[in-house]
Order: structure tokens, then sequence, then C-alpha cells
């Protein structure tokens, strides 16, 4: 006899241990499973480990530059072995503490290669069927191999790199983020394939610790999805660190030497040249984990390697749902866990809505950090808004200068006609915590009028947010 619970989640990253999570504090018989790791891509091998190896870079930028803060620092090194050490060990504590979430809930964890016979019918529950994974091994008191049944199916199975013809990762010379994080030295140089947020942030750690980068995007703008005048002064910034930057350009052929890469780049104006590197990373994007689950025979409806759902989890299949990276962009641990949230509590029939994909925060962890939410000013214009847009920079403000970090924006963009919040953009230090004030202000429907009366610590970053919206209203003060 099949196990049978009211919710199974295929996958255990953040997407689906949330919802694990939240199913049983709902009162479902709850279970989970993963065929490699708790916590998924994010915690092992994403979101938290890069960022524990850009805390080592920053640490390393500041031993570089003692003197601009009166100190003296001599013999100043690193050892990569153990930059990847502690940033392992890092994701190691975190898929522990997943471990016990789960545990303290109640949720069973099943381990192996999941994948779905059927859903649930009138009172026959739907099933799945676990195979043996021989990618890691399983943690204490997981369950294994076999047959499950479930009223409700959730898949949350994540993503993996996009891989380019021709240009296919051999975890070599041409690396992914998993071989990014773990090298076994620094590379004297490095070429980045893709200038979305993962490919800057490689950029941004393999510079700072002495390698010669460069980075290679096909669109005209670096960080695509940013507004364009914040991403025009990250790149100056990433320039003038010494990150040779080719946008408009393409990777057409890589040929591999015995400890090297040449690549060929065409460029918009047809004109090719090489560039050779120790190491290139291949940084072109993510794309669903949609195969060998039987989803096909099923027949749900899919679109460019993601599940199609309704908003709240719901596929075109009674029964089952999809949510995270699988269920399609912005392909982030915080949208994943919140789309779990809303599709398990609508599961539960509690009053839900859907998710608003345009108002979760992007941030990028580079070196000067980059955090977004809403409409670009170009985007508000497309969509019609008379917009006004104000600009605060950070060598205005007394925190930044008495940080070191004078150099940064940020800008917010309104509608003329309401004073409504279309979208805020920022680029600098700490500005990734910075954004949640602005995100909180546009799920609070706050106007221009509520953020200008709205008191700001001083001394703070934060105070440049405040600015910003003066200065949208011609009231900025410190300009």
């Amino acid at each position: 006899m099949a196990d049978t619970y009211d919710v199974l989640i295929i996958g255990a990253g953040p997407g689906g241990y949330v919802t694990a999570i939240r199913a049983a504090q709902l009162g479902f018989k709850t279970a989970v499973v993963d065929r490699e790791h708790l916590g998924g891509i994010c915690l092992n091998w994403g979101c938290i480990p890069t960022k524990a190896l850009l805390r080592s870079a920053e640490i390393f930028h500041y031993f570089q530059h003692p003197g601009e803060y009166g100190l003296t620092a001599e013999k100043v090194g690193f050892d990569t072995a153990a930059i990847v050490k502690r940033s392992r060990g890092v994701s190691a504590r975190l898929n522990g503490g997943v471990g016990m979430l789960l545990k303290k809930n109640k949720v069973d964890v099943i381990w192996g290669e999941a994948s779905v016979d059927s859903v649930a019918r009138g009172n026959q529950p739907g099933q799945v069927t676990v195979k043996e994974s021989k990618r890691a091994e399983p943690p204490k008191g997981a369950k294994g191999a076999g047959s499950y049944s479930a009223k409700h199916i959730i898949v949350a199975t994540g993503a993996r790199p996009r891989a380019l013809p021709g240009i296919e990762p051999d975890k070599k010379q041409i690396w992914t983020y998993y071989e990014a994080m773990v090298p076994e030295a620094m590379p004297k140089s490095l070429l980045v394939m893709g200038s979305g947020a993962i490919g800057i942030e490689f950029a941004s750690f393999y510079r700072t610790m002495g390698a010669e980068v460069t980075v290679v995007e096909v669109l005209p703008q670096i960080l695509p999805v940013e507004d364009a005048e914040i991403a025009a002064m990250a790149r100056k910034r990433f320039e003038k660190q010494g990150i040779k930057i080719l946008t408009g350009a393409k990777v057409t052929k890589v040929e591999k030497g015995a400890n090297s890469i040449t690549a060929t780049i065409e460029g918009g104006d047809g004109k090719s040249q090489q560039i050779t590197a120790e190491k290139m990373i291949s940084a072109v994007g993510v794309v669903g984990n949609i195969e060998n689950l039987g989803l096909e025979k099923l027949g749900v409806k899919t679109d460019r390697g993601c599940i199609v759902t309704d908003g709240l989890g719901r596929t075109n299949v009674p029964g089952l749902y999809a949510i995270g990276d699988v269920a399609g962009p912005p392909m982030l641990a915080h949208k994943a866990e919140h789309e779990g949230v809303i599709c398990i509590e609508t599961i539960k029939g509690l009053h839900t809505h859907p998710m608003d994909k345009g108002k979760i925060p992007g941030c990028t962890y580079c070196q000067p950090q980059i955090a977004s939410v809403g409409l670009t000013e170009a985007k508000a214009k497309e969509q019609g808004f008379a917009v006004k847009v104000g600009r605060f920079p950070f060598a205005g403000n007394g925190k930044a200068i008495a940080l070191g970090e004078p150099d940064g924006m940020i800008k917010t963009v309104f509608d003329a006609k309401t004073g409504q919040l279309l979208g805020a953009h920022m680029v600098g230090a700490e500005v990734t915590e910075l954004i949640q004030g602005y995100v909180v202000a546009m799920n609070l429907e706050s106007t221009e009028e509520e953020l200008m009366h709205t008191v700001f610590p001083h001394p703070t970053l934060s105070e440049m947010m405040h600015e910003s919206v003066l200065d949208a209203y011609g009231k900025v003060i410190h300009t």
C-alpha cells in the first residue's frame, strides 16, 4: 500500500521546502521529494554560497585600500581553498537547518527521482513513483524509492543553466555557476558570456580577486532587465575596476586549448575578434527542469521550458500545481517562496491573490550592488504613463561619504497623474538592503505624499530614498 499524503511536493528548494512547511502548518499531511540536496540550488549552489564568495571579495577589496580609511595593511593575500571552504560551509549549515525545519514541522522527506503517474480523480489520489537517486546520500530519516499517493501534487523542481549549442559547458574550461563557485585556483583571466545577475556577480568576484575579466553581452545594455540609467552607471564602475565589457556582441565559437579557451566574438558591426582566457563562464540564463516528470502524458501545458500556471500555482491539469523557477520568470528564490505560500493557501481554500510579478524586487550583489522593483523609466513610458522621475546621488549623503562609498544613485519613477510609485532603481553600497522599503511602499499603494511625509533616520543610506522622492517633485534638499 503506497504512503498517502494530502500534499506531495517534488523539489526541496526554497519554493518546495517553504511550501511544505506552510502546508504542515495548515494541517496537511505533507511530504517533499528531492534527489540531491535540501534547500535546492539557491542554498547549495546559488544565492547563498555566491554571497559568501562575494563577501570574501569585498573584505579583500578593503584590505587592498586601507589608506582610504587611515589604516595600514601589509602582505595582503588570499587562500582560494579557504574561500571556497567557507562558502561551502555556509551552505552546509543552512542545508542542515532546512532538514531541522522539515522535521520540526513533521514533513516527511523522500529521497529520489520523482515522476507523476496520475493526478487525483474523485476519491482516488494521484500517484507518484520515486526511483533511487545516486546523486547524493539521503539525509537521516528520509524515506526512499517507492510508490506514493497524494491528493495534491506540487512541482517545484527548479531550473538549471541554459547551454548554447556548440558552447556547452565541460566543467573544465567552460564553467557554469557550479564550477565557478568551487575553483581549485583563481584563474588569471576569465571570459563571462552573459551580463545578467549571475554573470555580473561572478565577473565582479573574479575581478576583485585579480583576474582579467571580459564580459560579453548580446544585447546593447548590460544587466538587461535593469533601468538603462542605472545599468550605465554600473558599467562605468565595472570598467573603472578593469572589467572589459562588450555589448551588442556574441560568442560564435569557442576553441579549447590545453589550459585555455579562445573565443570568437562577433560585434554588431559584423566584425569579429578573438579573446583567449584561462576559463569561461556560460551565464546565458536558466531553463526549467520539466523533463522526466511525466508531464507530457498528463497533458500539462508548458511554454519555453517552463510550466504554465494561473498565478495561484494551478496548472491546466486539476490536482497538479507548479511553483518557483519551473513555473517561469522571474526565477528568484523569494518569488518561489511567496508563490508556494499562495499555492498551498489556495489549496486550503483561504482567500489569496495571484502573484503580482511587478512588485518582486531583484538584487545583484556585485560591487557596486544593484537593486530594483517595478517599472523602469522606459517601461513606464512604453505603458503610457506620464512620469515624474527623481534621482539622488550617493555623493550627497553623509553616511555614504563616511563609509567611503560616494558612488551610486537612487532613482524613483512616479505616475505624474496619481503620484503612484511605479518603480525604484538603485546602484551603490548596500542597496540590496534598501530596496525593500520601496517594495513595502508599492504593496501599500503609497503615493509620493506618504513617502514625503515619512521620517527617515539620520545618518543613514535610506535618507537617499526620501531625497529621490523629493527630487521627483522639485523639493530635494541636499543637491
